[in-house]
This record gives structure tokens, sequence and C-alpha cells, in this order.
């Protein structure tokens, strides 16, 4: 009887699962993005929040709340209710942050749900135009030269960009000093004005930039040239043997949001970064779709979140 009661209970919480997702949404949702406007997540989060909304005929409002390498942004998703109406779009530093942190205010793999990927980006290493450094190098010779003295830039502690750049030091053999900043935009920015030698951009956020001639890009982060920009070599061309990294996006909800709930969304998601509009957009700032099904993104993630602990460790980076 017990067992009877508790697979008829399972039944009804099924059956209202799919009810509410067959309504859903029935309000406008809110995507949080943990980062700085302009980063390379908040680029991917607001073109594919405005196609969510048109599918879905109901307002997807984007909210920045940046800090603590997107554990702000995170906490403020926990503290809504699990219902698919509040939302986060994040980028690989949502798999960092267990590596950096002693102790993060929420359980990575318990009390969020990993929803949708939306698309992968190299890293583009870029430097001063006209700087100090003319070539990766002269960059490496210099890290020789200077142990832990020649500065680079990252998004902030822990996040992609500052495990993409340690892995740069990692495979070189160099020890270089770490600068953290705000975000994308701001580590940029710097960089042009020459004040540290080099950042891991997202090429999302760095394409602009490039275009306009006003940095000077080292090399991308993964095994194959990127065809925005199929000029600038790979790292492992310049030396850098076996390098491979990607950035990527990605979508999550509150766990306890219903599962069904959890399907409709990564279907849309699919299938508005698989269509003819957003993958023009995407293309344009170098974004590959690369769609996966809930439980796929969830294996994806934690294989991540493992690359990242591994560079942490070697890099001897002490978690905060």
């Amino acid at each position: 009887m017990k067992i009877a009661a508790r697979f008829s209970a399972a039944a009804i919480l099924c059956a209202a699962s799919i009810a509410f997702a067959q309504d859903y949404p029935t309000k406008p949702i809110r995507v949080i993005v943990p980062l700085t406007p302009g980063s390379g997540a908040d680029i991917a989060g607001r073109i594919v929040a405005k196609h969510l909304g048109d599918a879905f005929k109901q307002p997807v409002l984007v909210e920045n709340r940046p800090g603590a390498g997107g554990v702000i942004g995170t906490q403020a998703l926990l503290n809504a209710d699990a219902d698919g109406y509040t939302l986060m779009v994040q980028s690989a530093s949502h798999a960092a942050n267990p590596a950096i942190y002693k102790t993060l205010p929420y359980d990575p793999l318990k009390d969020i749900v990993d929803v949708a990927i939306l698309g992968m980006t190299p890293y583009v290493m870029i430097t001063a135009k006209g700087g100090a450094y003319p070539n990766l190098k002269s960059l490496i010779d210099a890290a020789k030269a200077n142990p832990g003295q020649v500065p680079f830039a990252s998004a902030g502690v822990g996040s992609s960009t500052h495990m993409a750049a340690e892995y740069v030091a990692q495979v070189a053999g160099i020890r270089m000093l770490h600068i953290p900043y705000k975000g994308s935009p701001e580590a940029i920015q710097d960089t042009i004005a020459g004040r540290t030698s080099f950042y891991m951009a997202p090429l999302d956020a760095a394409i602009g930039h490039l275009k306009e001639g006003k940095i000077t890009a080292f090399g991308v982060s993964t095994t194959k040239r990127a065809e925005i920009v199929p000029d600038i070599p790979t790292l492992a061309e310049q030396g850098l043997a076996n390098y491979n990294l990607a950035l990527w996006f990605g979508m999550w909800a509150r766990a306890g949001t219903p599962r069904a709930v959890v399907q409709k969304l990564n279907a849309r998601v699919n299938a508005i970064v698989q269509g003819k509009e957003v993958r023009e957009q995407f293309g344009r700032i170098g974004i590959a779709p690369s769609p996966m099904k809930p439980d796929e993104f969830a294996k994806f993630v934690r294989a991540q979140m493992g690359i990242f602990r591994k560079i942490a460790k070697q890099a001897n980076i002490e978690p905060q």
C-alpha cells in the first residue's frame, strides 16, 4: 500500500509538472547575468533572451548582477522561486568557481539545474597594439626573465578568463602576476592601454576591437582557427603545444524547477540557437551553437569543473 501510495504521489507530481509546463510561461521571465554588461555571457544572453521572448510571447528581462566571480548573481537566482521564471545565463566561470572558492553559498551540483548551453567561442589572447610585446615569444621570454612580475588581466579571480590565462602560463612554463578586473570590458580597455601584458578575451567581446585594429592578437585558444578571424593563428601554432580551451555560455535554473519546464526551455533554446537569424548573429561575433539536452549539458558542466580544478591545482591557486 505504501509503495502504491508513493507511485500515486509521483504520478500526480509528474502530471502537475507537465500541466504547468504546458501553460508556461504566463508572465515575464527574468534572466540574471552575474557578469558585467558587455561581457560574453551578457552579449549571448541578450540575443537568446530576445528570441526567447518572441517565441514565448512574454517579456524576457535581462538583469546584470556582477560580483564575486558570478557568485552574487547566482545567489540572486537561488533567492527566487523554483518555477522557471527566474533563470541565469553565465559563462564557463560557473564551472570554475568550485575550484577557486573554499566554500560557496550554494552547491553548484545540487542547488542549480543545468538547462541549456547557448554556444561556444574561443578565447583570443590579446595585447596592446604597438605595445611592449610584439609577439607571443617576446612575452614568454620576458616572463621567464622576470618570474611573477609581468602582469596579465582577467575578468575576476576565478573567472574562466583567469583560468585560461593560468593555463597559458602552465603550458609555457612561466609565472606571471594576476590583475583581476570587474569584467571583460574593463580588462580589455586596460590591455589596450598597455597596463597589462595580455588578456584571454572572449572572442565575442573582443571582436569589435580586433576589427578596428585597436589590439594585437597572439592567437585563439582552440585547436582550430576561428572562422570569423581566420588570419589569427591558434596558440598551439605559436608554440603552446596542445593548448585547447573554449569559452562557453549556458543557462541555469534553481533546483526544484519542474523538469517539464526545464525540458521546454532546453528545446526552445536549442531551436533558437540553431535558427538562421541567431546563427548569423552568433557567427558575426564568433559564437558557435553547440546544442545539448539537459542531461548532456549536466555531464559537460561536471567535466569542465574537473578541468578547472586541475588548472587551479597546478597554478597553486589558494581557494578563497
